[in-house]
């Protein structure tokens, strides 16, 4: 069994169409099980995706991590992957996953993220993200491990404590402490569809000058338009 967590916050617009993606897998549908945790939303998301997940709760924990953690703790899977409600799954996903996870050294996977919506700027601005995420990973110094394309080692990471329940960066923070624990796989065969809603709300290079500015601050920010999107 494998369990496919995906935090929400008033996404009705968007969580339909991550759900459909989950629900045509390659994978039997018995294989896995997808839970939604909710941070309180005041549209339909619960409703939509009661329609396709085995279960929908709302969290008690603080943030997206803390909402992750609550999923984790309610899986039955031995394996725990993490997507975003605004993201679009290939087929073969969850399959893929499985596939990496038979080394028995691997901890932790990751992919890369093509632009859901159009234009150059999207492609050219995910191209950076992805080289960057490489870059990262071949020279074994960081690990940009995005929430919204990474699975764990259930073990492990509960070993390793989880997410932190902060506001940005809680995704690289939670690989640094699982390297310790075994290999962190980068597979470039694991693309998800992000949307770039955000990035073209407030800007790509203001999003991810917040971004870097909360994560050098400890990943704590009550200021920056980037956290917007508000988790209890």
């Amino acid at each position: 069994m494998i369990s496919v967590i995906i935090p929400t916050f008033n996404e009705e617009e968007n969580i339909g169409q991550c759900l459909v993606s989950l629900s045509h897998q390659t994978l039997p549908r018995n294989g896995y099980e997808i839970i939604v945790v909710d941070g309180g939303s005041k549209d339909a998301t619960c409703e939509i995706a009661k329609k396709y997940a085995d279960q929908v709760f709302v969290q008690t924990s603080r943030k997206v991590g803390g909402a992750r953690n609550d999923g984790v703790k309610a899986a039955k899977g031995e394996i725990i992957a993490t997507t975003d409600a605004d993201c679009i799954l290939p087929p073969d996903w969850i399959e893929r996953i499985i596939e990496d996870f038979k080394d028995p050294g691997v901890v932790q996977i990751y992919g890369p993220v093509y632009p859901i919506e159009e234009g150059i700027q999207n492609q050219f601005s995910l191209f950076l993200a992805n080289t960057f995420s490489r870059i990262g990973y071949y020279s074994r110094t960081f690990f940009y491990t995005l929430g919204c394309n990474t699975a764990f080692r259930r073990e492990a990471f509960e070993k390793a404590g989880m997410y932190r329940c902060i506001d940005a960066g809680d995704d690289l923070e939670i690989a640094m402490r699982l390297k310790d624990l075994g290999s962190i796989m980068f597979d470039n065969r694991l693309k998800v569809g992000f949307s770039m809603r955000r990035y073209q709300k407030f800007g790509t290079f203001q999003s991810l000058y917040e971004w870097i500015s909360i994560v050098a601050d400890g990943g704590e920010s009550g200021k920056y338009s980037y956290t917007q999107k508000k988790y209890k």
